[in-house]
């Protein structure tokens, strides 16, 4: 079973063109600026960064509403951005300084930001799937018309806890959406050579739900099916999976020196990064400027850069105060 055809991108504005190079934009200058803090030791703990996976954020929140639920996975930081968390606030967080989503104490790979819509990362791998499935159960009996949102990596595809959420979800019609971000490697790992058929959307059919695999780098790619698992969702048809292909362009985590990497295999993959392939859409197709990006392009680098600033210089987090809120 698979959704329905894409449907066509051709009439989307310029202006809607525009407004989701700035999410990328903004996501990845957001994780480039993590990378440095870290490496510069501001941060601590483990780090995962979606560089070059940008489009699936950017194109799955545009078509949530602003009461539904999203739930990712450790690299999460872009999610919570495309939900509309404030930069200097996730980055705040990610300084463990009192004035970040969480007042420091979820760091990068605990954090959540309920307020917009962001119930939070989650660092072991598949276990946010049951979580959302759970939501998505509550949202059955609430009346709030609410769905799930569970991104993940491929990898993850291979946990008995997403098997188990992709089984419940579907026996009970949940309102509940899977998006696998499959950027073709399971942490170290070539997925091809954990599985026997790497065709993950497949796996969907097993539990009588749609599936199907598209183009994870082009975020208009992205909305049109999620919109249509959206609206399945809604309508009380249940759960759907989306198997987003990508390529991240730095490793598992920061300090993953990608060794197993094919040589040349990055700089192919810069070739057909999100960022590159909307900006060449927006000029032969749009029309636009490529002086128009690059200010665009500036802009939104200041912006993030400040933001970073201006997180350094908020309070470390109070230590005494760590095991408040623990309970509700």
């Amino acid at each position: 079973m698979t959704l329905k055809k894409p449907t066509d991108t051709e009439q989307t504005s310029q202006e809607d063109l525009l407004r989701y190079l700035r999410s990328l934009y903004t996501i990845r200058y957001f994780e480039e600026r993590v990378e440095q803090l870290k490496a510069d030791g501001d941060i601590a703990g483990s780090v995962h960064l979606s560089i070059g996976q940008e489009a699936i954020p950017v194109g799955a929140c545009d078509v949530l509403s602003p009461t539904d639920a999203v739930f990712a996975t450790y690299r999460g930081h872009g999610w919570a951005l495309a939900c509309g968390a404030p930069p200097e606030a996730v980055f705040a967080e990610l300084l463990h300084r009192e004035t970040g989503v969480n007042a420091g104490r979820g760091g990068s790979a605990h954090f959540s930001a309920p307020d917009w819509r962001f119930y939070g990362e989650n660092s072991i791998v598949g276990a946010h799937a049951p979580i959302a499935t759970g939501a998505a159960l509550a949202a059955k009996f609430d009346g709030s018309g609410r769905i799930s949102l569970c991104s993940f990596g491929e990898g993850a595809m291979n946990q008995g806890a997403v098997h188990e959420a992709f089984n419940f979800a579907s026996a009970f019609d949940l309102p509940v959406v899977f998006v696998c971000e499959n950027n073709t490697y399971s942490e170290l790992t070539p997925t091809v050579d954990m599985v026997r058929s790497d065709q993950l959307f497949e796996r969907a059919a097993a539990y009588a739900m749609p599936g199907e695999r598209i183009d994870g780098n082009d975020p208009l790619t992205v909305r049109d099916s999620v919109d249509r698992a959206v609206k399945l969702a809604r309508e009380g048809g249940g759960p759907s999976l989306v198997e987003a292909m990508t390529q991240r362009l730095v490793g598992h985590y920061t300090a993953d020196a990608q060794l197993y990497r094919p040589r040349g295999e990055v700089e192919e993959a810069r070739k057909v990064e999100p960022i590159v392939r909307l900006r060449r859409r927006l000029q032969e197709e749009a029309g636009v400027e490529a002086g128009k990006l690059d200010q665009i392009s500036d802009e939104i680098r200041s912006e993030i850069h400040a933001a970073a600033d201006r997180a350094l210089q908020a309070p470390p987090a109070d230590a005494s105060r760590a095991r408040e809120h623990l309970y509700g």
